[in-house]
């Protein structure tokens, strides 16, 4: 059953936080002939607190291959809606916050997003950075010119591993493929972890890619 802060409070993260201070309040006061007991005592509840905040995040279900799977062709069918969006002159950037704020966990918690075509600024670890690079627009990263509104027109995943035995986190490493409108494929590498959030939605919380290896262009 959902807690009730989650329910029915926005900010219930905070208050369940602040009641727990308080409840270490009243414990340290009534144990005051006790320090030990009640440094203990109030480090036991900040710590039930805090995996009460995580509680609220995350959901406790494990994750499963074919969640990873489906995942990732949303990632891919979300690249394609933008560049789609801004051939048919939409709001891409919208589009692209959506995509950003459904699939990546910006929200829940820090993201390690080290993007392909990146080279000034390689790692993304807001949700502006990420936005500017998948549509540019940015003057603060001047090198982004929109990598998902080249456009592509498919993206094709190739998993070599997927790897989830530590429940709540699972990592996928392979190939993926993107096709532009010329019918041009590229292939990238690629590294995704993602987490559950509490409602059941995998989420993006490590992103690293890049161009294979050629020891031609070296």
């Amino acid at each position: 059953m959902k807690s009730l802060f989650q329910k029915s409070n926005p900010f219930g993260k905070s208050i369940a936080y602040i009641l727990a201070l308080g409840t270490a309040g009243v414990l340290s006061a009534s144990c005051t002939n006790q320090p030990n007991s009640a440094s203990t005592q109030t480090a036991a509840v900040i710590e039930i607190a805090e995996e009460s905040n995580t509680a609220l995040l995350y959901s406790d279900e494990c994750i499963t291959e074919r969640e990873v799977v489906e995942a990732q062709k949303m990632w891919g069918d979300g690249i394609v809606r933008i560049g789609k969006v801004y051939s048919e002159k939409g709001d891409y950037s919208k589009e692209a916050a959506d995509f950003i704020q459904d699939m990546y966990g910006y929200d829940l918690s820090s993201v390690l997003f080290k993007p392909t075509l990146a080279s000034n600024d390689q790692f993304r670890s807001s949700f502006d950075a990420a936005l500017s690079y998948f549509v540019g627009g940015n003057e603060a990263y001047a090198e982004d010119k929109g990598f998902a509104i080249k456009p592509y027109t498919k993206v094709k995943f190739d998993n070599v591993g997927i790897i989830n035995n530590s429940c709540r986190m699972a990592v996928a490493m392979g190939n993926y493929y993107f096709t532009d409108t010329n019918g041009n494929e590229t292939k990238v590498e690629y590294t995704f972890a993602y987490v559950k959030d509490k409602t059941g939605k995998l989420r993006i919380v490590t992103h690293q890619s890049s161009l294979p290896y050629n020891p031609a262009g070296n």
